[in-house]
């Protein structure tokens, strides 16, 4: 094996963020880009020798050649294995289930998550780590530190693999598998679930309708909702993973997602309705009239995740991020188990998975999964929910009743202000945090401040620290406002705005959000000046 030596520069303003290193297509096109950076996750990757890497992606623009690209370095940096989904396709929890499954030394997922893609769109690549779960703080600097200095990378000479056949071949004396992306990841989900009690209860009337963006999970759907479980056919819409998405936006929100919203609210809706992002990761659930706010289905699914087969036995804990709402902490105190409040980023529920400190976890920005893999699990979230629906022989909207009976309703929505030139978001922040000290006791309307902080993380198991995680103004009665900037776009900044209201079980648990949270609304602009600093009247997405 001739191994080439190709001279680079390093290209050290490109800092990976949470969910890896995301830019334009055209940036990541550019010559030695994209190789600079895999070779640096090789630099820095130990027992790579001889060892095993999963890769695949969500089929986006930009997906095969990079996989191609990351083959040949792959090889030339040691790996004795190398596992790629056919037609270069892996959803993200799939390929954190074979890294696990194979005992992987990680993973390259090449994906831009729910950005959009096309070749005017975005693309990405993360790293994730033995454990399946997504490169921790350490790695990423060490990966970072490494962009800044890195003047070369490895390669082979060698043919472009033929990623649409099945099957193990060997290119320059390594390994290389095309593996069937679904098999062994709808084989976990069988493990897990009832599918003859959900295959029962779809024999017996049960409807859905599920959206899968012309994204990654098209073909995990269709096997598992229509072949294994009985949906008929075009019960999974918009299946075929597309590279530009359909020239859609694969984020399943209200928004983007608006011909399932409009489907579920309309008369001839399904008992269900669910939508997945573009790598597979985020989950979107609505009933028949019934939206499921991220936040309320954590909440929803550990109170019940008892009723299903692979969580008979309870729950060790549950974990969400600081921004997510305080509705699964009411839970987890009602089954008396600890519940984990942690920053933004999947990477953070990883040791707690791995200390089996918790077994569900979920992000108010539709991640939710559990300790089957490291990874949030759109899929998932929504057999969970199916199985659930089967045991309780209940209605979603019926479920979500029950619940905010039993535990009280957590009233919430966030608010994203997009493209934000990044000056003018970091000045709002940084004046925000200087005035913490004094807002406790201010009033805001009828609002009261009690408290106010920057959110700082330590981590329980390892004791590392994670400070300026988001600002947090705490309010009597459990109503808070949350202030943070994105890291998952790829243009200006995000800022995002999280209001949420505590309303006790004997309280007014059927009030419309909108005026739930007025007096929130109004405090926030008040207290932070988004109209002054940003020159925005009205968000440009509402979650």
């Amino acid at each position: 094996m001739m191994i080439k030596t190709i001279p680079s520069a390093p290209f050290g303003d490109q800092k990976p963020g949470t969910s890896g290193l995301r830019k334009k297509v055209q940036v990541f096109q550019q010559p030695n880009y994209a190789e600079n950076f895999i070779q640096s996750v090789f630099d820095v990757t130990d027992d790579k020798t001889n060892g095993t890497i999963v890769m695949g992606g969500d089929g986006r623009y930009h997906n095969r050649t990079v996989i191609q690209q990351a083959i040949r370095i792959a090889i030339a940096n040691g790996f004795g294995r190398i596992l790629v989904g056919q037609g270069g396709i892996l959803s993200t929890p799939a390929v954190s289930h074979l890294i696990r499954k194979h005992e992987a030394v990680g993973g390259l997922i090449l994906s831009a998550s729910h950005n959009p893609g096309g070749p005017d769109g975005d693309f990405g690549i993360k790293y994730n780590i033995s454990n399946g779960g997504p490169a921790p703080e350490k790695v990423t600097e060490a990966i970072y530190a490494r962009t800044k200095n890195i003047d070369r990378w490895l390669t082979v000479e060698t043919a472009d693999i033929d990623l649409d056949r099945l099957g193990e071949i060997s290119v320059a004396g390594v390994s290389v598998q095309i593996v069937d992306p679904v098999a062994d990841y709808a084989e976990l989900m069988e493990s897990l679930f009832d599918f003859d009690a959900i295959r029962k209860a779809v024999a017996g009337g049960l409807t859905m309708a599920f959206d899968a963006m012309h994204a990654v999970t098209g073909p995990y759907a269709k096997e598992i909702l229509e072949h294994r479980l009985g949906f008929p056919p075009a019960t999974v819409r918009n299946g075929i993973p597309l590279e530009d998405f359909g020239r859609r936006h694969p984020d399943p929100n209200l928004v983007n997602a608006r011909d399932l919203y409009d489907l579920m609210m309309g008369p001839q809706a399904p008992d269900i309705g669910a939508a997945s992002d573009g790598d597979g990761d985020r989950n979107l659930i609505i009933g028949k009239g019934c939206f499921i706010a991220p936040s309320d289905s954590l909440a929803m699914l550990a109170a019940n995740a008892h009723l299903v087969p692979g969580y008979a036995a309870g729950l060790k804990g549950i974990a969400r991020s600081m921004p997510t709402s305080a509705a699964a902490d009411r839970v987890a105190e009602a089954l008396n188990i600890p519940c984990f409040e942690t920053p933004t980023g999947w990477k953070f529920f990883g040791n707690l998975l791995d200390a089996d400190m918790v077994t569900i976890c979920g992000e108010e920005s539709a991640g939710t999964g559990s300790n089957h893999v490291r990874e949030k699990d759109g899929l998932w979230a929504v057999l969970l929910w199916l199985n659930i629906l089967a045991v309780r022989k209940i209605s979603v909207a019926s479920l979500a009743q029950d619940h905010w009976s039993r535990f009280g309703r957590n009233y919430y929505v966030r608010h994203d202000y997009e493209a934000i030139e990044t000056a003018r978001a970091e000045g709002l922040m940084a004046e925000l945090d200087g005035s913490l000290g004094s807002l406790p006791g201010t009033k805001f309307g009828p609002l009261a401040v009690e408290a106010a902080d920057n959110f700082s993380y330590v981590d329980p198991v390892d004791g590392m620290v994670s400070d300026n995680q988001g600002i947090r103004i705490l309010f009597a009665g459990g109503s808070r406002i949350v202030f943070r900037l994105s890291g998952t776009g790829t243009k200006g900044a995000t800022l995002r705005v999280y209001l949420e209201r505590y309303e006790p079980a004997e309280g007014e648990i059927n009030g419309q959000t909108s005026e739930m949270l007025a007096d929130l609304i109004a405090a926030a602009d008040a207290c932070a000046g988004i109209e002054r600093h940003l020159g925005r009247t009205a968000p440009d997405v509402v979650t």
